[in-house]
């Protein structure tokens, strides 16, 4: 699969991890996290590795200066390559790295969650998070290339297997209702035969999105958030980690269809049949943390779709459709938050 973006495009391919390593350069920078590095032992073959700590706190300035310096130290040049094999936090962390080292070196990306297959690997997005919000630091920087090897998704936890189900929900949430209909008739897992479509699929809807509108600027690309700006908010309250993204994004996109249906334009009932279909997957619809009320919608206004002080929302109009609203007041909010 290839992928438009302004200054060329890359493929997304579809292959074994071991196909993969064979092809990579002998100039390559490996980064990955402890989890993926105790469980591919195939990584030995290569002579520079960097092992960061798993989770979201490795999305930091600090670790982001590390990975730096370390690349300094190995002598990596301009025309080494600099792969990312984990998860989201891996390639997000990573990606800004290669786009800062140099001012730009090659970057590659292999997924090895659902989250990041269908999402975070695609589209160009790498940055890091602040302490004052999730992902203010970062760049828009496509990878040369993506690797996607399904099989890896065996060797996840099911708690993080439901992290990813998060985002593939929500593509068929704002863009595809016959997903959502296949989703619902027979529960997603690690041995589904469809496994390898739906991801393709998702790549595929995030791949018409971000081609159309790469940079952020017309609008389209803000639809990929239903459910972020909630999400992110929780993520930030509960403090990072605690909380897995996929898990903070369930619980937004319920707030969210029912701040769409407050506003008058999601079709009334939609919160409802959201709700039912996480629960189903077995995600987290409500937390806690909805209930502080002031805290979150101060971290609201730290949201990259926050323009002029004004909050912004992806919301639905119905299950397939979604669109940016900007300027939703706080008291909506507050009450969508009560309601969930």
């Amino acid at each position: 699969m290839q992928i438009q973006h302004r200054n060329g495009e890359y493929e997304v391919r579809f292959e074994s991890l071991e196909e993969c390593f064979q092809a990579l350069p002998s100039d390559v920078r490996i980064v990955t996290d402890e989890n993926v590095a105790n469980a591919v032992d195939s990584l030995v073959r290569f002579c520079h590795v960097y092992v960061i700590p798993p989770g979201e706190t490795s999305k930091s300035l600090e670790v982001f200066g590390q990975i730096l310096s370390w690349l300094a130290s190995t002598r990596a040049s301009r025309k080494t390559m600099i792969c990312a094999v984990g998860g989201g936090v891996v390639g997000d962390l990573v990606g800004f790295a290669a786009s800062a080292y140099m001012r730009g070196v090659p970057f590659y990306q292999i997924p090895t969650t659902l989250l990041s297959q269908v999402d975070s690997s695609v589209g160009g997005k790498v940055g890091i998070d602040l302490p004052e919000g999730k992902n203010l630091a970062g760049a828009f920087y496509p990878p040369c290339g993506v690797t996607i090897d399904v099989n890896l998704l065996n060797r996840l936890p099911e708690r993080q297997f439901m992290n990813g189900m998060a985002e593939v929900w929500k593509y068929g949430f704002i863009m595809d209702a016959a997903l959502v209909d296949l989703l619902s008739a027979d529960r997603l897992h690690t041995a589904h035969p469809n496994l390898l479509s739906v991801v393709g699929r998702c790549i595929a809807l995030k791949a018409e999105v971000v081609q159309q509108d790469e940079y952020e600027t017309l609008g389209l690309r803000a639809i990929l958030n239903f459910g972020h700006t909630v999400g992110h908010a929780l993520e930030h309250f509960s403090g990072y980690g605690k909380m897995l993204h996929g898990e903070a994004i369930s619980v937004g996109m319920v707030v969210e269809a029912r701040l769409g249906e407050r506003l008058g334009l999601t079709k009334e009932g939609t919160a409802d049949q959201i709700q039912k279909l996480l629960v189903c997957q077995g995600l987290p619809v409500t937390d806690v943390g909805l209930r502080s009320e002031d805290a979150l919608i101060a971290a609201m206004y730290g949201d990259k779709k926050s323009l002029d002080g004004k909050l912004s929302f992806s919301l639905l109009t119905e299950i397939g459709h979604c669109k940016l609203i900007e300027g939703v007041s706080e008291e909506s909010i507050r009450m969508a938050l009560r309601e969930s």
